[in-house]
């Protein structure tokens, strides 16, 4: 067995800000994943003074490690997975002198996240004088495939009396999804960098060694549904101290049919599952979605994982496990634990998940 590999919380929704961050450690050497935190929306019930201080201690605890970290992960461009350079609540720089391996910011990616990816880069560069500019090239690709086109089981599923919609809502997405190729093949891309002070690489269908953890990061994910306007997100399996572990960033859910396979097939050890968003029920988030995200997480749960890390958009609604109850309930059927990080953390009294 193997004490020197662990899971580290750095910070989720559960402890009071939108973040859903963790290290991995292997004998002192550490993996940060995800080093973003936003306050709580405006509309959960906390006083928002309180919001501002929760956010600024996850920071606090994002720096911890991130000084501990030589590797930093960053699956995609929302401020609850990173932190800009410029943050007036960081200390220092936490990217400097580290190695970064973060979404590609050309395709597979929506107009916010395309504006936020520069905006990030160009801070990074800007912090130790150098330009994004020098890295800007014309397209190299012009081809991107429609990835909804590889989704079987989604697409195949009998969704009833709202197939209809469905088809005109797919056919809005496909729309969608043809100009914001467009947009891709037409304006100018970055390119990787490197420098002595950062390196900067795509992660997407990439495999990383770090001392004895390997990562594989999978192809880009909706973040959500098919077509979803929020953009798309890179999956994560770490394998370390003999255990799989399966990091989904923002799949909602999952809500997508196939992603719960893909996830299932793969038999992780442990899973870090981001639930469905509850607290936009039902007005931006559907009926039919929120039982395809139930359905999706006992199919997972059928598999029988030694933990699932269950937290992020679930815990922004504080009435959240009326909703997924039949989850919890078939977790303890099966033996599966199921937990929040705050649960683990309180029930174990640390953040610290030993691999072994």
């Amino acid at each position: 067995m193997d004490s020197n590999a662990k899971l580290h919380i750095v910070w989720c929704d559960s402890l009071g800000a939108k973040s859903f961050s963790f290290a991995i450690e292997h004998k002192k050497k550490s993996i940060l994943i995800d080093p973003g935190a936003a306050a709580l929306q405006p509309s959960y019930p906390l006083d928002p003074a309180i919001k501002r201080e929760l956010r600024r201690k996850a920071i606090k605890t994002i720096e911890k490690y991130a000084k501990l970290s030589e590797i930093i992960i960053i699956t995609h461009y929302h401020y609850d997975h990173h932190v800009l350079p410029s943050d007036k609540d960081l200390k220092y720089n936490i990217y400097r002198g580290k190695k970064l391996f973060i979404k590609n910011p050309n395709y597979y990616i929506n107009m916010s996240q395309w504006k936020r990816a520069r905006l990030f880069l160009s801070e990074l560069l800007s912090s130790i004088n150098m330009s994004l500019e020098d890295y800007v090239s014309s397209p190299i690709t012009m081809e991107f495939p429609d990835p909804t086109e590889k989704l079987v089981y989604a697409m195949s599923r009998n969704y009833g009396d709202y197939a209809s919609r469905r088809r005109e809502l797919l056919l809005k997405g496909k729309k969608w999804f043809e100009k914001i190729k467009q947009y891709w093949a037409s304006h100018d891309w970055v390119g990787e960098i490197e420098t002595r002070n950062i390196t900067i690489r795509w992660a997407e269908n990439r495999s990383i060694e770090h001392g004895n953890v390997k990562i594989d990061f999978l192809e880009p994910w909706y973040h959500g549904i098919e077509y979803d306007r929020t953009g798309w997100l890179v999956p994560l399996i770490i394998r370390v101290g003999g255990k799989k572990i399966f990091y989904t960033s923002d799949v909602m859910g999952p809500i997508i049919e196939d992603y719960a396979y893909r996830i299932a097939d793969l038999k992780p050890d442990i899973i870090v599952l981001d639930g469905p968003p509850t607290y936009l029920f039902p007005y931006m988030f559907n009926r039919i979605n929120l039982n395809r995200a139930i359905d999706n997480a006992i199919y997972i749960i059928d598999q029988e994982p030694e933990l699932i890390i269950y937290d992020h958009h679930l815990l922004r609604d504080p009435k959240w496990r009326k909703y997924v109850e039949g989850v919890f309930s078939y977790a303890h059927k099966k033996g599966v634990e199921l937990k929040t990080c705050k649960d683990i953390i309180e029930e174990k009294d640390t953040n610290v998940v030993v691999l072994q």
